[in-house]
């Protein structure tokens, strides 16, 4: 009715946190004729959004409890690259699995269908996603189209961090708006998708942990443009270890090469993270043993991440137990990118008073409590 969506469109709702969870959240909501407020603390998609591979499956969650999100997701991004043009570095792309050694013969041979690059201590090869099912986008371009797109409707940012939440007097647990930098901004609905610094949110509402898991990218940018295939490798270094780091190369030229973890804790601020040359030039030299092209190409970027994982590796998405007006999308470990479309729909649909596009239950935080 016309007075639900007059009330709809008054309603005030803040989003903590401007990576690809929170902006597309804001964007579904704009759809909806909801203006929203982002409130992020560093830059937009400035943490893992704007570091992320951004390889995107169709069906390799199929058969787990997240993939009806998957292929949901799978499709809006299709859906937004339609709309959104080639601001965010969609395209299909095929898919293979590679073993290769740092210290083994180069291969003399490619197998069908393994590209020209793929030519260095490679022993095996294995398709293991095609065009139909497999697809990549760049994460900070599409977070930032996502964005510029939600502005046009009414979408604010403001810079700041989240301090803590407001409530409402009383012994129910009301929210009434987020402390930023010491001031209350008034909602009534706020949303948590901080990602691994959602866990901060501990302190203010009854949610579960988030742990943080720290990786390495490097950016290279080879000589030629290489063929649309995201390789998941199997490597075996020099000094005995099994790593399997993912190589994507990119419309725009660039190759992303990911995986390198190490054991230091989440900072405070997304700026204060550390990157570790060490497993940066471990990076360059694995994809070296992948490829004469990667091992030439100079690298452009070096960065790091960290993932935000729930205790039993499905995301937070709904209703804040027992806190009217709260609600959290969080924890989508390495499909964040993946799933961000299909989550800020979903949310989206739950903060306008909806019923959701999916069964939700499997995500619901309450499952902790």
């Amino acid at each position: 009715t016309e007075s639900t969506s007059k009330e709809c469109s008054a309603k005030r709702v803040l989003i903590c946190g401007g990576g690809i969870i929170g902006v597309s959240t804001a964007y579904y909501l704009v759809q909806k004729g909801i203006s929203p407020t982002i409130i992020e603390r560093n830059e937009i998609a400035g943490a893992a959004s704007g570091k992320a591979g951004g390889f995107l499956a169709l069906d390799w969650n199929d058969g787990s409890r997240i993939g009806p999100l998957a292929r949901l997701s799978f499709g809006l991004h299709e859906e937004l690259a339609q709309k959104l043009g080639d601001d965010c570095g969609y395209r299909r792309c095929d898919t293979l699995e590679v073993l290769a050694s740092e210290d083994g013969p180069v291969s003399q041979h490619q197998g069908s269908g393994v590209p020209q690059w793929v030519n260095g201590r490679v022993s095996r090869t294995q398709v293991i996603g095609t065009t139909e099912s497999t697809a990549q986008v760049h994460p900070y371009k599409l977070t930032h189209a996502l964005l510029e797109e939600a502005k046009k409707g009414g979408l604010q940012v403001k810079h700041g961090a989240v301090e803590g939440i407001a409530f409402a007097d009383g012994a129910t647990k009301n929210v009434t708006g987020v402390i930023v930098d010491g001031n209350i901004i008034e909602a009534e609905a706020v949303i948590i998708a901080m990602g691994p610094w959602s866990t901060n949110a501990r302190n203010w509402l009854p949610l579960p942990l988030i742990a943080a898991e720290k990786y390495h990218s490097i950016l290279l940018k080879p000589q030629e443009e290489l063929s649309a295939h995201a390789l998941f490798t199997s490597i075996r270094t020099l000094d005995g270890r099994r790593v399997a780091p993912e190589v994507y190369p990119r419309p725009d030229g660039e190759v992303y090469i990911c995986g390198e973890g190490d054991s230091q804790v989440l900072p405070d601020d997304p700026c204060e993270i550390k990157v570790m040359q060490t497993q940066c030039d471990n990076l360059k030299n694995f994809g070296a043993a992948i490829s004469s092209t990667l091992e030439q190409a100079p690298v452009t970027k070096q960065q790091a991440c960290y993932l935000p994982i729930s205790q039993d590796g499905l995301p937070l998405i709904g209703r804040v137990p027992g806190v009217e007006g709260a609600f959290v999308a969080a924890g989508h470990s390495c499909w964040g990118i993946l799933n961000g479309p299909g989550t800020g729909l979903l949310m989206a649909e739950l903060v306008a008073g909806e019923s959701t596009s999916l069964d939700i239950s499997a995500f619901d935080p309450a499952r902790f409590i």
